[in-house]
């Protein structure tokens, strides 16, 4: 009769068995699935395919004649002063609200820095049940261990560099081997150590290196969102007087055409009765036609400034595609700035948040050097580690041993590691050196810059300012000359021709100086934010926005 092995049919290690079975497989199914990440998808033709753009023809009847009708207006209005759109930018602007988040994103980095050094509590609870072979005799026995070990400690960083940690392990041991005295037996031992760190890595500048790059960070973004918040802010102060220039254009066209459609008139009663030919009635139509023309380019540009305006201040109910008119409150009041030059140029250097920015990055980089310098320290640590034990056959005995017994022991433990060459270190230190240099070089690049814009600006506004004085005086004079070619026209002295043509260049000095005028507000604006500050009485103050 052979002897076969018998097969073991532990039902404990077939459930191992099947344990590891199932999570071996769902971890290939969770690798090789798709349910790992969301996943988006993309239809072929929505990449692959250009769509037309259909059209339907408006119904209605064609345009067979010039109409000599000024288009009506929307009857909607919405009185607006320059205050208010401030106040609605920093309220409602989309572009604003997504800067005035940044510091508060920033202001989470310090947090998490700070972190580190919080306290750690750590559990680590074992089971084990082990049955290894062992030659007590000449047979070779088995030797069943059922182990319950539990440790619990608490670690603290601290801002030296060194940690804290506190450990309590309670274990329970139950074997078969007869010469345990204690079966089941109870263990525990408490321990507390300390280390740190004597060189490289040891004090609290070092190891605050990392708060301090996020608090300048932190203020670094600060000086972003302002200088964008003036910005968006100078852009809606532009948006505002370009809306301004659009609309006295737009009285302009309208004026000429009014003057146009008269003299259309006057000259058609003079056809009639034969004292003009008919030619000049076909010349005094097509200047009608092309000054309702120019309204109707100039009632688009009032569209998109007013539509841009309306995007910025976001006010809830004066969207884009609303048909309200923007009736604007505030009017130029063109003033003869005396400019100290240099004093302004001193105070964009101050002000500009450029030159802050360049401030705390410098700072940024002191402080990268000093933590560099402490990198090229050897490392040495020094710890120390105070331990209790305790041994009962039962749980209560073995704590009483632990806090009676005396049994203690003390370990003092000093590691040092030198590095040979240490390139990479010293290679770092430089690197930190040679970007603060550059730094100190565009600092002084920064301000040949802003002396430069600064410059610029004034040289504008006094040009502009030059630029009103002349257009207004040009304006007075063709408007004289329109008057007076028109009463030659009445005279029969001159042609319609020459009445048109009096009409274009009053238009365009009007539309000349109303430019001027618009673009003498702008390079106050300009001017402003040069020097890093806002035109008007009030401060803008600007609150973090969490979401």
């Amino acid at each position: 009769m052979s002897n076969k092995p018998v097969v073991n049919s532990n039902p404990l290690r077939l459930s191992v068995f099947l344990l590891f079975g199932v999570l071996f497989l769902s971890g290939c199914i969770h690798l090789g699935g798709k349910g790992r990440f969301p996943d988006v998808e993309v239809p072929p033709e929505s990449v692959q395919q250009i769509e037309p753009l259909v059209l339907e023809k408006a119904k209605g009847k064609e345009i067979s004649r010039i109409d000599t009708e000024t288009p009506a207006q929307p009857p909607t209005e919405l009185e607006l002063s320059l205050a208010e759109c401030r106040a609605l930018t920093l309220e409602n602007n989309l572009d604003l609200k997504v800067q005035l988040i940044n510091p508060t994103i920033s202001a989470e980095s310090v947090n998490q820095e700070e972190a580190k050094f919080e306290a750690t509590f750590g559990a680590d609870i074992t089971y084990s049940k082990t049955n290894q072979p062992q030659a007590y005799t000449v047979d070779v026995q088995g030797n069943k261990r059922d182990v319950l070990d539990s440790k619990f400690g608490v670690t603290l960083p601290l801002r030296t560099g060194g940690e804290i940690n506190v450990d309590l392990e309670d274990y329970k041991v139950k074997t078969e081997e007869g010469r345990s005295f204690f079966n089941p037996s109870y263990g525990n031992s408490f321990s507390a150590s300390i280390s740190q760190p004597l060189l490289r890595n040891a004090g609290r500048r070092v190891n605050e290196y990392s708060i301090r790059v996020a608090e300048l960070n932190k203020q670094i973004t600060d000086t972003q969102t302002k200088l964008e918040a003036i910005r968006i802010i100078a852009a809606v102060d532009k948006a505002y007087w370009r809306l301004y220039a659009h609309r006295r254009l737009l009285d302009v066209r309208r004026q000429q055409y009014e003057l146009a459609k008269a003299l259309f008139e006057e000259t058609e009663s003079y056809v009639e009765v034969g004292a003009k030919p008919r030619i000049e009635l076909m010349r005094t139509r097509a200047s009608v036609a092309e000054k309702l023309e120019a309204i109707i380019n100039a009632e688009n540009d009032v569209r998109d400034t007013e539509r841009d305006l309306k995007r910025m201040l976001n006010k809830p109910g004066l969207g884009m595609n609303t048909e309200t008119i923007l009736t604007l409150t505030n009017e130029p009041d063109p003033v003869r700035y005396d400019i100290q030059r240099e004093k302004m140029v001193e105070n964009a250097i101050e002000n500009r948040m450029e030159m802050l920015q360049l401030e705390l990055q410098l700072a940024q980089d002191a402080s990268k050097i000093e933590y560099r310098r402490n990198q090229k320290l050897p490392l040495a640590a020094l710890k120390y580690t105070y331990n209790m034990s305790g041994l009962g056959p039962d749980r209560g005995d073995s704590y009483d041993s632990l806090l009676n017994d005396g049994y203690e022991d003390h370990t003092v433990n000093l590691k040092v590691s030198i590095p040979l060459g240490n390139k990479a270190a010293k290679s770092q230190l430089r690197q930190a050196l040679y970007e603060r240099s550059q730094r100190l070089a565009d600092k002084e690049s920064q301000k040949a810059q802003i002396t430069y814009e600064v410059l610029q600006q004034i040289d504008k506004l006094e040009a502009t300012w030059q630029r009103i004085m002349a257009t207004r005086q040009t304006t007075i004079l063709n408007d004289e000359l329109y008057l007076a070619e028109k009463r030659q026209f009445e005279l029969g002295m001159v042609t319609s021709t020459d009445v048109l043509d009096a009409q274009t260049t009053l238009a365009e000095a009007q539309r000349l100086e109303i430019s001027a005028i618009s673009d003498y507000q702008i390079s106050l604006i300009d001017l402003a934010v040069a020097t890093g500050t806002l035109l008007g009485a009030a401060k803008v103050e600007l609150e973090p926005v969490v979401p």
